[in-house]
């Protein structure tokens, strides 16, 4: 994104992941009272709640809350062990839905993630219609709602998630950030909890506006290096970039155009500079591919992705191309385009000591 271009994040986390997924495997617990954790052992567990549905929350019950505890409130709540790998399975296809829609994208848990959607959405009106076109997909594919937040930063899109669940979507644009943040309760900044928020309620700082209008070298004098964080923060102040951890993990170009595109001779000179761009990129970082991936956008903000995976990992710019735009054939005629992107995936390092080998 230029800098002459607004940042434009969103927050995307699931609501009551693990209990709505339970939810979505035994329909006859809809309705009823989730809760995914220990064994309660009649209320002798020494567990705790891993999560619980809405429905379980209206008798006080929380995630981390004590199994027995949770057990006094509600004995006649549905309780069922932690099946992790379905959470996960379910998560993995979640997370490739948002990475169709993302140019950049961080997964941060296994129900949550940001994003940034791409140069071709440069306000937030455009953004709120992804957001949506997110929700449906998530719904449509998965049932399963999600809660997103549509912000300048990270912090702000994380707290605009939580505002209003379930099924939200909460809107935070630049000129509204004092207003949103300033009335909220200081537990609503990441990091300040159980410990932290007693210390400010001391200190009479029982909301986030009194938090940023506070003498900042106090907070560093009592808090140390987080006083300033909690500082930057209650001011919706945040620089931290969305990126995928753990290292290059694909390689991607796209282009957004002035005029959508349908002509196939057009695509295919797209395909073609665009692929160009990847491989050099890939050169560079001296990495092979595995996986093609095409991403195509069309003139209603409908986005898909399409992916091929090789028997062998290849840096030919000929395979790429050419897969590519076999990958491309199935769009071609079914309307205009305003986004096409090409990425490689499934990336293995280079041994310098290696030569290159082209694979036809």
């Amino acid at each position: 994104m230029s800098n002459d271009q607004p940042r434009i994040t969103l927050h995307i986390d699931m609501d009551s992941f693990y209990s709505s997924v339970e939810t979505r495997e035994k329909p006859e617990l809809r309705g009823r009272p989730v809760i995914v954790g220990s064994d309660p052992k009649n209320g002798t567990g020494r567990g705790v709640v891993s999560t619980c549905s809405y429905e379980a929350r209206k008798y006080g019950i929380h995630s981390a809350m004590p199994i027995s505890r949770a057990y006094k409130l509600c004995p006649d709540a549905a309780y069922l062990p932690v099946n992790m790998e379905l959470y996960k399975s379910t998560s993995s296809r979640i997370m490739e839905i948002l990475r169709e829609f993302s140019s950049r994208f961080q997964q941060v848990s296994v129900d949550e993630a940001y994003m940034e959607l791409g140069r071709d959405i440069t306000d937030y009106d455009k953004a709120i219609n992804v957001a949506k076109i997110i929700k449906e997909n998530i719904l449509h594919r998965e049932g399963l709602t999600c809660s997103v937040g549509i912000a300048p930063n990270k912090v702000i899109a994380k707290i605009a998630s939580d505002f209003n669940k379930p099924d939200g979507l909460t809107v935070v644009r630049p000129e509204k950030v004092k207003q949103f943040l300033d009335p909220l309760p200081i537990s609503k900044i990441p990091g300040i909890g159980k410990k932290t928020a007693p210390l400010l309620h001391e200190m009479g700082l029982d909301n986030v506006g009194q938090l940023a209008a506070y003498d900042v070298q106090l907070l560093i004098a009592r808090f140390g290096k987080f006083g300033l964080t909690m500082h930057w923060m209650a001011n919706g102040i945040d620089q931290r970039e969305v990126e995928e951890r753990e290292g290059v993990k694909s390689i991607s170009k796209e282009d957004t155009f002035d005029e959508d595109i349908a002509d196939p001779d057009t695509i295919k000179r797209v395909f073609y500079a665009l692929s160009e761009k990847v491989h050099t990129s890939l050169l560079k970082n001296k990495y092979r591919f595995r996986t093609i991936t095409i991403r195509v956008r069309y003139e209603n903000f409908s986005t898909y992705t399409r992916s091929r995976t090789l028997s062998c990992a290849s840096t030919d710019l000929y395979v790429m191309r050419r897969e590519a735009l076999h990958l491309m054939k199935e769009f071609i005629g079914t309307g205009k385009f305003r986004l096409l992107g090409v990425g490689v995936s499934n990336l293995e390092k280079i041994d310098e000591k290696q030569t290159l080998i082209t694979d036809f």
